[in-house]
């Protein structure tokens, strides 16, 4: 009598993710990428953006619900955001992945995770929240609610390492991505754009928030500098119709003046200029990785402000001067950010060359340090929890 062999039941192993604003979404992305490289079989499911589902993430929620900024934006949101977290807990609890993956969105992710890892669900954190920066004291948090945090910093690596906490050090993904970017004059070219003379980027957030904010004092501040420089280009990257539609609503308020406007594509902006105004955030690490001097601004509602500047721990808020550990550009916020102030600051960098070139070389270290092939590195720490829960 023969007996049919056992036919083993394969079931593919599903990753959970949340990821909650643009930058989260890119990392999310590539992630992904990396590690169905290496597994094609893996499930992806949770909070995805664009890139992310485009990658394969099976989207519950729509990231836009948790593209939320300051302590005011976050209370108007509060009640459908503790709701989403409820509802993405439960279907994780239901439904276990073999392990789950924070992108950054700490606020969101890390009461998240602590109920998954009580459940037995490894849990990991990628993009360590600024501890360095404020609210040390959730190094306590991150301890009991993580297996594992992914850090995209270098000098974050020995914090939780004195805490105790597993942790590795990947690198950033725009250092990948961003080296050997075309030449300012093959951007211009592509662009059709002027070659010679000077260029200025305006990046004034990717939030229809920030826009709110920073619009009109982006336009202001054009229009001094081009009254400085009537020859001046100005080029500036809106990530979609929200944010055109309030920038042209500011042109049309000021008085119109010439620029071009791309539909996104941020990285061609900032490569052809000679200088950038841009809003603190992600985009100020994608000017200083394209090696171009900046003017870091930033303006939120003044309640916002009074609740978070003073709990900084540190005097500059943009990421090159925080790596740098010094201000090698200039910082303008709230108050200080003036149509004057900020004018002022980016045609001090179109008049010195000299200066530009420094920056520039400072830049470049930094390139070279965070360049690590981070995808990858993020693939190799994941991994092992996908294989510690192996059947």
């Amino acid at each position: 009598m023969s007996v049919a062999p056992a036919v083993a039941s394969v079931i593919a192993p599903v990753i959970g993710l949340v990821a909650g604003e643009a930058s989260g979404d890119m990392l999310g992305a590539h992630l992904v990428e990396a590690l169905r490289a290496r597994r094609p079989d893996i499930q992806f499911t949770g909070i995805a953006g664009p890139r992310m589902i485009a990658a394969g993430v099976h989207a519950l929620f729509p990231m836009e619900k948790l593209a939320v900024r300051g302590y005011v934006e976050a209370l108007k949101h509060y009640l459908e955001i503790v709701s989403i977290r409820r509802r993405v807990k439960q279907q994780f609890l239901a439904h276990p992945p073999a392990v789950f993956i924070g992108i950054d969105a700490p606020d969101f992710n890390l009461d998240l995770e602590l109920a998954l890892k009580q459940a037995g669900i490894p849990a990991i954190h990628y993009v360590s929240p600024s501890i360095w920066a404020w609210r040390g004291e959730r190094i306590h948090q991150i301890k009991q609610a993580v297996d594992r945090v992914l850090t995209l910093f270098p000098f974050e690596s020995e914090i939780y390492n004195k805490a105790g906490v597993p942790v590795s050090y990947v690198g950033h993904p725009l250092a990948d991505i961003l080296h050997g970017y075309p030449s300012q004059a093959d951007v211009r070219a592509r662009l059709g754009m002027k070659i010679d003379g000077s260029v200025v980027a305006l990046l004034p957030g990717s939030r229809v928030s920030e826009l709110q904010s920073m619009a009109q004092l982006f336009v202001a501040s054009a229009r001094h500098i081009v009254a400085a420089v009537p020859a001046v280009q100005f080029v500036v990257p809106l990530v979609n119709r929200e944010t055109r539609a309030l920038f042209d609503n500011a042109l049309n308020q000021a008085g119109r003046i010439e620029l071009l406007i791309l539909d996104g594509n941020s990285h061609d902006a900032i490569a052809a200029a000679d200088a950038v105004l841009v809003a603190s955030g992600t985009a100020t690490l994608e000017t200083a990785l394209l090696q171009r001097p900046m003017v870091i601004t930033y303006r939120m509602p003044r309640v916002s402000w009074w609740m978070m500047n003073p709990r900084r721990y540190q005097p500059y808020v943009g990421l090159p001067n925080i790596l740098a550990g010094e201000f090698v550009v200039p910082e303008f916020l709230q108050d200080d950010a003036t149509p004057e102030n900020l004018s002022g600051a980016v045609l001090g960098l179109l008049n010195d060359a000299p200066r530009r070139e420094r920056i520039r070389r400072r830049f470049a270290g930094m390139l070279a340090e965070l360049r690590q092939n981070t995808s990858q590195k993020a693939a190799d720490a994941v991994i092992p929890y996908l294989e510690k829960r192996a059947p």
